[in-house]
C-alpha cells in the first residue's frame, strides 16, 4: 500500500486534517472529515476515468486527479481563519470564514457529483459515501449559516459551474481536476466578493491595498476570455490583430479597471499608488533592489537561451537551473516581508498582472513580443506545462504570494500573530522558496534512496526539512515581530508533514504546499 504514491498522499492529507481538528473542533469538523473520506473514494474513480480516457475534458496527463488534497484546502483554510478571528473577537470575519469553509465543501461535493455522474458503471459504494457526506454538509450548513450566507455560497457555486466549463474547454491539458477545483474555485470566490462589494459601495471599507488583487484577477480573466473567443474567428499573429489587442487592453485598463478601483478605494488609483510608493525612502530602496533582481532573472533567461542557440536545439534547462529562479524569488520576498509587507503585497499583485499579460502575448503570438517570449520560455518547460499555457512561473509567484494575500490582518493582534502564526506570511518562502528548492537540488544531485513509488528521494526531503528549520532561525534573528512562544514542536511537525506531501504529490506543489503550511501555521 505504501508503494502507491496516491494512497500515501491521501494519508498525509488526512494527517493534516486530523491535526487541524485536534486544535479546532466545531460543528463543521465532522463534515470536513466526511468530505475527506468521500474525496478519497471519488479520487479513485476519477483516476480510473483519466486512465481509460473517459473524462469529459482533457486534463493534464501523467498525473492523478488530485481530488483529496485540493478538496480540503478551502474548508481547512476557513476553519483556521475562523479560529483566529474568533479569538480576536472579529465577528464579521468569523462569519466570513464560515462562508469560506462551507463554500469549499460545496465546490468539492459538486466536483464529486460530476465525477460520479460520468463514471460507468455507477459506483454504488462511492455514491453512498458521497451522499452521506453531502447530507452532513447540507444539514450543518442549514444550522450554521444565515439565509444571506447560504445565497452567497450558491452564487459562488453558480460562478464556478460556468467558469469551469469555459476554462476547461478553452485550456485543455492545463490542469488536473484537483488543480481546476483549487484555481477556478478561488477565482469564483474572488469574483463573487468583488461583485458583492461593488454593489454595496456604502459598506466598502478597509485597506485599499486589499482591493488591488480581486480587480486585477477579474480584469485579467475578462481580457483572457474575450481574446480567446475573438481569436477563434480571426488570425492573432497579424499586425492588425496585435494593434487591436493592445488597444483593447488599454481600454480595459483605463476604461474599466481604473474607474472600478477608484470606486472601491475612493481615490484615483495612480495618485494613490504614487503616494503609496513614495511614502518613505525605504520603499524606494526596496523597489530599486527588486528591479535589480528582475534584471538578474532576465539575464538568466537570456544566458540559457544563448547556450541553447550555440549548442543543441533540444537543450532544456536542468532542475538546478530552474531553481535559480526560486533563489531569486526568495531574495525578493524576504526583505519585503521583514521591512514592508504592504509594499510587497502591492508589488506582487502588479507582478501577477504583468505575468498574465505577457502570457496572453505569448499564447496569442501578439507582435512584437509574442514569438520572442515563446522561444525564450520553452527552454524552461517541464512535464507540468503540457497544455497551451506556460504557468510554471505564475504558480511560483502565487505560491510565494498567497500567504501574504491571505494573511488575516483584521484578526491579528497589532498586525502579527503569536506563536507559529508569526511565520504565516513566510509560509510560501519556507515551503516553495526554501523547502522545494533544497529538495529538488539535493535530491537530484545527491539523493540515492527513493520514496516508494516516486522519483523523489529521502535525502532531498530530509534536506528540505533541515533547510526550512534553519530558515526559521534566520527569520527569528532578522524579524523582531516573530515570537514563537515555544511552539517549536508544532512548527517542525508542520514543516515535516508538508515536506512529505511535496515528496508524494504530483499536483502543482507551488500551490498546495504554501496553502497547507499556511493552514498549519495559523493554528
Amino acid at each position: 500500500m505504501l508503494s502507491n504514491p496516491v494512497i500515501v498522499e491521501s494519508l498525509v492529507v488526512f494527517s493534516i486534517v486530523l491535526c487541524v481538528h485536534f486544535v479546532v473542533w466545531n460543528q463543521l469538523s465532522w463534515c470536513s472529515i466526511a468530505l475527506a473520506i468521500q474525496a478519497f473514494y471519488v479520487q479513485h474513480k476519477w483516476d480510473r476515468l483519466l486512465k481509460s480516457g473517459g473524462a469529459v475534458f482533457q486534463f493534464r496527463p501523467s498525473a492523478n486527479s488530485g481530488i483529496v488534497p485540493a478538496s480540503m484546502v478551502m474548508p481547512l483554510l476557513g476553519l483556521a481563519l475562523r479560529e483566529r478571528c474568533e479569538a480576536s473577537g472579529n465577528v464579521y470575519f468569523e462569519r466570513f470564514s464560515m462562508v469560506i469553509t462551507v463554500t469549499g465543501m460545496m465546490l468539492a461535493l459538486f466536483l464529486s457529483l460530476i465525477a460520479l455522474g460520468i463514471t460507468r458503471p455507477v459506483p454504488t459504494n462511492t455514491c453512498v459515501v458521497a451522499g452521506l457526506a453531502s447530507s452532513a454538509v447540507m444539514y450543518t450548513t442549514k444550522q450554521t449559516l444565515t439565509v444571506s450566507e447560504v445565497i452567497e455560497v450558491l452564487e459562488v457555486l453558480l460562478i464556478f459551474v460556468y467558469l469551469s466549463l469555459i476554462v476547461l474547454y478553452l485550456l485543455p491539458r492545463c490542469f488536473t481536476p484537483g488543480e481546476a477545483l483549487l484555481i477556478v474555485g478561488g477565482i469564483s470566490f474572488i469574483i463573487n466578493q468583488l461583485i458583492k462589494r461593488s454593489l454595496n459601495l456604502t459598506e466598502v471599507k478597509g485597506d485599499p491595498v486589499n482591493y488591488f488583487l480581486p480587480v486585477v484577477v477579474v480584469g485579467s480573466l475578462l481580457l483572457g476570455i474575450f481574446f480567446t473567443l475573438l481569436f477563434c474567428f480571426m488570425e492573432s499573429e497579424t499586425w492588425v490583430s496585435s494593434l487591436f489587442f493592445h488597444m483593447m487592453t488599454a481600454v480595459l485598463a483605463l476604461g474599466i479597471i481604473m474607474p472600478w478601483l477608484s470606486l472601491l478605494i475612493r481615490r484615483h488609483p495612480l495618485t494613490w499608488l504614487l503616494d503609496f510608493v513614495t511614502l518613505n525612502q525605504k520603499r524606494l530602496y526596496l523597489l530599486a533592489y527588486w528591479v535589480l533582481l528582475a534584471a538578474l532573472a532576465s539575464m538568466v533567461v537570456l544566458h540559457q537561451n544563448y547556450r541553447r542557440a550555440s549548442g543543441s536545439k533540444k537543450h532544456q534547462a536542468s532542475t538546478v537551473v530552474r531553481k535559480y529562479f526560486h533563489f531569486i524569488v526568495v531574495a525578493t520576498y524576504v526583505p519585503g516581508l521583514v521591512f514592508d509587507r504592504q509594499l510587497l503585497h502591492v508589488a506582487s499583485v502588479a507582478c501577477l498582472a504583468a505575468f498574465l499579460l505577457l502570457e496572453y502575448v505569448r499564447y496569442f503570438r501578439i507582435r512584437p513580443l509574442g514569438q520572442l517570449l515563446r522561444q525564450l520560455l520553452t527552454l524552461f518547460l517541464d512535464e507540468r506545462d503540457s497544455g497551451p499555457l506556460i504557468l510554471t512561473h505564475i504558480y511560483l509567484l502565487l505560491g510565494m504570494s498567497l500567504p501574504i494575500w491571505l494573511f488575516p490582518g483584521p484578526c491579528a493582534p497589532k498586525g502579527s500573530l503569536p506563536g507559529a502564526g508569526g511565520l504565516v506570511p513566510y509560509a510560501g518562502v519556507l515551503s516553495v522558496g526554501v523547502g522545494d528548492t533544497m529538495a529538488s537540488v539535493f535530491g537530484s544531485s545527491m539523493g540515492e534512496i527513493r520514496w516508494p513509488g516516486t522519483k523523489k528521494t529521502m535525502e532531498g526531503t530530509a534536506t528540505s526539512i533541515f533547510a526550512q528549520i534553519i530558515a526559521v532561525a534566520i527569520f527569528l534573528i532578522f524579524d523582531g515581530a516573530i515570537n514563537l512562544n515555544t511552539s517549536y514542536t508544532w512548527i517542525v511537525g508542520s514543516i515535516a508533514l508538508v515536506s512529505l506531501l511535496e515528496a508524494y504529490t504530483v499536483q502543482i506543489d507551488n500551490l498546495l504546499l504554501p496553502l497547507y503550511l499556511f493552514i498549519l501555521f495559523m493554528l
